[in-house]
């Protein structure tokens, strides 16, 4: 995978810390395995990272070709990919959202955990869309996950480190006026800050149809519920 070679990612230097800092995010797991299924596989995941979502997808019996520009983590997923037993049905490549190294066509790509928030502009957001739409066969799905933050959150969070797990650190600085979030996180294992840019769920939808895409549903969390305000939209757009 050259993964030596590869471009130092601000997840590299948390690779390590990464799984135990996310430890309590489970809630999208099974909604993304169902999905999975439901698609038969294969299935392209943008942003696997160590395999949070794509080793219990491999488990279950779907192959996962997993994209990741972080080599660090690409480095974890596939030791714990190994220890689980799914190896096999665990393909990773080092690359980018906005152009993953994938000539397959698959009946779904995802992109979890909000990772398109990594995308800075417009530009690089539909560059990702409509990259994602060229790995998908006629009638395929594109699902995803992103967030616009309220108020609360802003006002309980901004400018403070906050123990997220044990002896794991993280701070939120909200810029309202550029709609970004910069988020820091710091432990034993190693730190690192990202900046992640949010959009309105209008805007969003937009994006998905300036892509060709066909929005199918826009949840408002993993239960499937409809989305009718808050801060997490789930979405479902087929290739149109």
């Amino acid at each position: 995978m050259g993964h030596a070679e590869a471009a130092l990612s601000d997840y590299d230097p948390i690779a390590r810390l990464y799984d135990p800092w996310s430890t309590s995010v489970i809630e999208d797991i099974s909604f993304y395995v169902e999905e999975a299924l439901a698609s038969a596989g294969p299935v392209v995941e943008l942003g696997v990272g160590t395999g949070r979502i794509a080793i219990p997808t491999a488990l279950a019996g779907i192959h996962v070709i997993g994209v990741d520009s972080s080599a660090g983590m690409l480095s974890v997923c596939e030791e714990r990919a190994r220890e689980a037993g799914v190896a096999e049905r665990l393909e990773l490549r080092l690359g980018d959202l906005r152009r993953p190294p994938v000539d397959e066509l698959v009946p779904l790509v995802t992109c979890p955990f909000r990772a398109y928030l990594h995308l800075p502009t417009d530009e690089e957001r539909l560059e990702a869309l409509r990259s994602a739409r060229s790995l998908l066969r006629p009638g395929g799905r594109l699902i995803f996950d992103v967030f616009a933050p309220s108020r609360d959150d802003i006002e309980e969070t901004h400018a403070r480190w906050i123990e997220r797990e044990p002896g794991i650190d993280e701070r939120a600085d909200w810029d309202l006026e550029r709609q970004t979030l910069t988020l820091s996180v710091r432990g034993e294992a190693g730190e690192s800050t990202m900046t992640l840019s949010w959009l309105e769920p209008q805007r969003w939808q937009a994006l998905l149809a300036e892509a060709h895409f066909d929005v199918v549903a826009c949840y408002g969390w993993f239960d499937r519920r409809p989305f009718g305000g808050g801060e997490d939209t789930v979405w479902i757009a087929r290739r149109a």
